[in-house]
């Protein structure tokens, strides 16, 4: 097959609270007019931005084109919780481990790769401590059972020789300004993002370095001569080679059929907190805690121009058509601010003003999509809930991959096992649904 046509485009639900605390955003170009390239680069996420930009180090002289289909920072990538990750966070167990003490160093290696490609992109932008922060995070229990994750875990990063505090409720309290918390685990090497600030200043910096397009969504690509023609709704993009940096999007295009897992998560952030509230909750300014069960809640608070400001991430939803619906993040809504009300009882006029949901891409056995599809056609895609660290990963090992270049990253990735298939529908949508519903329920008080 040498032609390949969107079946769907990126449609989001609700807009990215992240985005709009942040001023007006500038607008980047959109592709009118036909170009050629050396390589176009589909998606202006973490992955699309972090290939373009290792491309550009490699090679200045690429001509290099990307292209996104919305507003850059209103994507995926805009809607992340901001957090990234370098230890292990295995969702799929009951307390972040990976596979084992090898394959979890190995994990952690890389993860600072992506870190420290990320610190230079942050210096680089000229990001503050505000938008760029390596404070580290919090697994924060409340149950019982969760003490009990958070002392598995801490016996883990122990082997591991990794740094980590265990904390009491008391302290937590003392930390967070809620009383809900019995117990906390904290390990050093996470940063906290604002994800929108992030991906807005690395595409306006890339923007002076190569072609970079914003609402210019591609329609489909077809293999024409030595290369391939990329169309988006207004123009073309006669290229030598593509890279797929589009996540769950890869399926739209016919690669990967009934392998991958279009999961929705759901956000609220607050309006900024009056000074009487940040006085009655206490605690300190900015803080982030992941569950102690992974299908927990992820709490995070924010201070600084935008506000201080308290974000719930919580509740999940399997879609195969990679789009939600109004009524499912109205439903979420409902389940946030019962969970707000849980963990700051002593804060009830406090009033949710940004809500929204994301997409992520998962498989069944935590593969990568990711290497060489077909000639001259790459993919850096299904980041497994780990968009940050492992999407700027991707992007930095696919790149390394198209040019050739000795890669642990793209050889981490192309040695993973092949994504395993998925059942046929309604059957797949039934068992992923009933899977989380009582995954979420398990989780009860995290």
């Amino acid at each position: 097959m040498s032609r390949h046509d969107a079946k769907r485009l990126p449609r989001q639900t609700g807009p990215s609270g992240w985005n709009a605390i942040l001023p007006p955003q500038t607008p980047l170009a959109v592709l009118e007019r036909n170009l050629t390239a050396d390589i176009t680069i589909v998606g202006g996420g973490f992955a699309g931005l972090s290939a373009a930009r290792r491309l550009h180090q490699l090679d200045p002289s690429l001509k290099i084109v990307l292209l996104e289909a919305g507003r850059f920072a209103d994507s995926s990538a805009g809607r992340n919780s901001g957090f990234m990750i370098d230890l292990p966070h295995d969702l799929a167990s009951d307390n972040y481990a990976g596979k084992g003490s090898d394959a979890d160093r190995a994990t952690i290696a890389l993860n600072r790769k992506a870190i420290a490609f990320a610190t230079e992109v942050a210096f680089d932008c000229g990001l503050s401590k505000e938008m760029f922060d390596p404070c580290g995070k919090y697994n924060a229990a409340a149950t019982k059972a969760g003490d009990a994750h958070n002392r598995a875990f801490a016996a883990h990063l122990t082997k591991l020789g990794e740094p980590h505090t265990l904390y009491d409720q008391q302290q937590m309290q003392e930390i967070t300004g809620s009383p809900h918390y019995t117990s906390g685990l904290y390990a050093p090497g996470t940063v906290m993002i604002q994800p929108a600030a992030y991906v807005r200043a690395l595409s306006a910096r890339l923007a002076g370095q190569i072609d970079v397009f914003e609402r210019s969504p591609v329609t489909g690509f077809e293999h024409q001569g030595a290369g391939w023609v990329v169309c988006t709704n207004k123009a073309k993009v006669s290229t030598g080679r593509i890279i797929l940096a589009n996540n769950g999007h890869l399926e739209s295009f016919g690669f990967y059929q009934r392998q991958l897992m279009h999961i929705c998560l759901y956000a609220s952030l607050t309006a900024p907190l009056t000074d009487a509230q940040i006085k009655t909750l206490g605690g300190q300014s900015r803080w982030s805690v992941t569950p102690a069960n992974p299908m927990g809640t992820s709490v995070r608070r924010t201070s600084g121009s935008y506000g201080d400001r308290i974000l719930i991430r919580t509740c999940s939803s399997f879609h195969p058509k990679i789009e939600t619906s109004p009524m499912r993040l109205r439903n979420a809504g409902w389940v946030h601010d019962r969970k707000f009300r849980e963990r700051f009882p002593h804060l009830p006029d406090v009033q949710m003003e940004h809500r929204w949901a994301g997409m992520l891409c998962l498989s069944r056995n935590g593969s990568a999509a990711f290497g060489e599809l077909k000639d001259g056609v790459y993919s850096a895609c299904c980041q497994n809930g780990l968009g940050i660290a492992r999407g700027t990963l991707q992007g930095m090992g696919v790149a390394e991959l198209l040019l050739d270049q000795q890669s642990d990253i793209a050889d981490h990735f192309l040695a993973q096992p092949d994504l395993p298939r998925l059942p046929p529908e309604p059957f797949a949508s039934l068992a992923a649904n009933s899977y989380l519903i009582w995954k979420e329920w398990r989780s009860g008080k995290e």
